[in-house]
């Protein structure tokens, strides 16, 4: 049995604390949260101690941290948990600044503990299924990916001005997923922004709307599009093209029903939000932790994995600036 300290009460907190609970081999002992009754709330709910960071990062009873707290505090929790031999799943970014999580990474190595990055998306059982596919073989040498990623609305003005920008903070989970099903970094990253769904958002400097193509050394070539504005509802579609065959992750719809008539032919929208739409690949993400702990495996996403979702979103960043394409050799 894994004793777990979850740091932050918030939003994403209550998702994993619920994922931690239900898992036979963890057990939630600790909730701590800049908030004290934010923390108190939640432990509470699930039956554990509201305690602080420091304490819990303290307690050599507790087996393993899951970072939930704001951006800028990961690396310094990553580092602390560490150090007081804890291992760790933070979710993701690893930090807002690509030096300071390669800082983070050389702090940690020494320690020797284990350290996995949330990027969940590679446990949502239909893109598992499209990489196993991949890696059978079904559709022969993969060419072309396609990764389609709208928000239904965009988040507070609040929230954009500390996020770290689009890059960083929403298409970061499409950066690994492109490395996720390539298996590999591309060689340059081409960027385009644009601020057409709020303009309060290109205000405070950052992009509601962008589209990057990544370009491998061999040649394959990936299209990532992210909006912040879907009136239908979350779209998050994946394409692969190859050598023999396609690949297609569709949308998951609110339910199965099909209207079909002289009209014509109508389904439900989209699940509205990450939530509804990624909760399996939570309880999922989780479960891998827990199994990596307990066989003493690598982490399926680890600190490096993150680290080069975060540079690639440094290379869009800067390319969306200049109009030029970004080697990623000049930024790794």
């Amino acid at each position: 049995m894994i004793n777990v300290g979850l740091l932050g009460a918030g939003r994403i907190a209550g998702v994993h604390a619920t994922a931690i609970t239900r898992h036979a081999g963890s057990r939630l002992v600790a909730v701590s949260d800049f908030i004290p009754e934010a923390a108190q709330t939640l432990a509470d709910q699930y039956g554990a101690q509201a305690r602080s960071t420091d304490e819990i990062i303290a307690d050599p009873s507790i087996d393993a941290v899951l970072i939930a707290t704001s951006t800028d505090t990961h690396s310094d929790l990553i580092e602390a948990a560490t150090a007081a031999g804890k291992a760790v799943l933070c979710e993701k970014p690893v930090d807002l600044s690509l030096s300071r999580a390669r800082a983070c990474q050389a702090a940690v190595k020494p320690t020797g503990q284990p350290v996995m990055i949330g990027l969940n998306r590679r446990f949502d059982p239909s893109f598992s299924a499209m990489k196993q596919a991949i890696a059978d073989g079904e559709i022969g040498t993969p060419e072309l990916l396609s990764i389609t990623s709208f928000d239904p609305a965009p988040p507070p003005l609040a929230y954009i001005k500390v996020s770290g920008g689009l890059f960083r903070d929403m298409m970061i989970h499409d950066f690994d997923m492109a490395n996720f099903m390539m298996g590999d970094i591309p060689v340059s990253v081409t960027a385009i922004g644009s601020s057409i769904v709020d303009p309060e958002i290109g205000a405070a400097g950052d992009y509601d709307t962008a589209v990057v193509t990544l370009s491998y050394a061999d040649g394959r070539i990936a299209v990532i599009k992210n909006s912040r504005r879907a009136a239908y509802g979350y779209d998050q579609r994946v394409e692969i093209l190859g050598s023999t065959g396609m690949l297609q992750v569709q949308n998951v719809l609110e339910n199965t029903v099909v209207k079909s008539n002289a009209s014509g032919i109508v389904s439900a929208k989209p699940t509205f939000f990450f939530l509804e739409r990624y909760m399996p690949a939570y309880a999922i993400e989780w479960a891998a932790f827990v199994d990596a702990l307990s066989t003493n495996s690598p982490m399926p996403v680890s600190l490096e994995d993150g680290i080069a979702a975060l540079a690639m979103a440094e290379a869009a960043t800067r390319s969306a600036k200049t109009g030029q394409p970004v080697m990623m050799n000049d930024v790794i």
